[in-house]
């Protein structure tokens, strides 16, 4: 890859990271963002997501030139060797110098430590984390240009939200950190499994973990029905868990940052360059939207809305009736003590039949930690109709919000 692309590869990734909170898709070709249209209305008119030509050019951008191009060798080489020295293969007692996976903003390399630990180690590329301020006001300054943004889309917001998130994944320490901080949480469920960190190979720009074993979850659709419902019933548990119980989620919806060992039955996790903290007073109001819907309650929807901040409490009645229903929908996955099929759902159609309202009549942008937490909550309800899930969620989610305590600190 000669320097021009490497360039242009770091402007079309910082361009997703905007398309990925601006469009209902990007989680792949079978996605809709459901969940960011259900609350925030963030699409191009007019056009479906597979239709819109930005949405296609994202589609291919991750299914195709992500999976496929790496940078020269030589370049990689000279990033390791800033981060650790000219003898950094002292370090390895085997380093395989062509990648076997490529991140968004890096490449990752099999190596064997001299203990003989096999471990991933994840080179970022060159010039990511530079400029993002700028790339990213002249990407929102072309697409107001060409006219392709709705008023109500409240670009300001999408952009210091995507300047954050891109120099929180830009940072490995951090997300090294991150890792470390997740697998003492869930360290309680034998069901997930967090790789260990290598402290001494990892850097910012650089980060070294155990290599883990097991199949990326959407690629598990061959898996008995059985096996698919606990996999279903794993990601949606902590997804619940990291909200409620945690305050800190894992807010990339990669289904490649997920993985199923068959043989120990575990959910691996990987990558936590997205990891974020959600307040006490967000999550006491969130839970009480989500439990409204949980019990058909409509009314305590339309206040608690008001109150964390999704309404202003002016909006015409045809807008609030629209966000209503469109929690409602969200709500039917925990409403009923028995098993919710997500294949067999129109929640998708039910949902984009409200964006036009949703769109025209919105007066206020939503609260910030909306934008990854519907982000996060969509790809996973998403997963759980490619793999067929069937599960029933309502005894989780009401134990879960029985023991929440409100006020105060996490």
């Amino acid at each position: 890859m000669t320097g021009s692309n490497i360039r242009k590869r770091i402007v079309e990734y910082k361009s997703s990271k905007i398309f990925r909170i601006l469009t209902i898709d990007g989680l792949g070709r079978d996605s809709k963002f459901v969940g960011l249209v259900l609350f925030t209305a963030h699409y191009f008119p007019s056009c479906s997501a597979d239709d819109h030509p930005l949405s296609k050019r994202l589609c291919f951008f991750q299914t195709t030139i992500l999976q496929t191009t790496y940078i020269p060798r030589y370049l990689s080489f000279k990033i390791v060797r800033e981060e650790l020295g000219d003898n950094w293969r002292d370090h390895f007692a085997e380093f395989d110098e062509r990648p076997f996976a490529a991140a968004s903003i890096g490449q990752v390399h099999e190596g064997v430590l001299p203990d003989g630990r096999r471990v991933a180690v994840k080179i970022q590329y060159p010039g990511v984390a530079e400029g993002i301020d700028s790339d990213i006001n002249n990407l929102m300054s072309t697409l107001k240009v060409a006219n392709v943004l709705p008023e109500t889309l409240f670009v300001d917001s999408v952009i210091e939200v995507a300047k954050r998130e891109l120099a929180w994944e830009c940072d490995y320490e951090r997300e090294r950190q991150c890792g470390e901080r997740f697998a003492a949480l869930v360290a309680p469920y034998s069901q997930y499994y967090v790789p260990s960190a290598i402290p001494h190979l990892s850097t910012k720009r650089m980060l070294t973990t155990e290599l883990i074993e097991g199949t990326a979850v959407d690629k598990c659709v061959h898996l008995n029905q059985e096996t698919r419902n606990a996999i279903c019933a794993g990601l949606l548990e902590l997804t619940l868990r990291e909200l409620f119980q945690f305050g800190f989620m894992q807010t990339d919806p990669n289904w490649a940052n997920f993985f199923y060992n068959e043989s120990t039955q575990q959910i691996a996790l990987v990558d936590f360059g997205a990891c974020r903290e959600y307040s006490k007073n967000f999550v006491d109001l969130y839970i009480e939207v989500i439990h409204g819907a949980a019990i058909g309650d409509r009314q305590k929807v339309l206040q608690f809305s008001q109150e964390i901040g999704f309404l202003t409490g002016h909006e015409a009645k045809v807008m609030k009736e629209a966000h209503v229903d469109a929690v409602m929908i969200l709500g039917e996955a925990f409403r009923h003590d028995r098993a919710f099929c997500f294949s067999e759902q129109a929640t998708t159609r039910r949902i984009q039949e409200l964006v036009p309202t949703l769109l025209q009549h919105r007066m206020c942008p939503p609260p910030e930690e909306v934008y990854s937490l519907h982000r996060k909550m969509s790809g996973v309800y998403l997963l759980c109709a490619r793999l067929g899930g069937q599960v029933n969620m309502h005894p989780l989610f009401f134990d879960i919000y029985r023991r929440y305590k409100f006020g105060g600190a996490w």
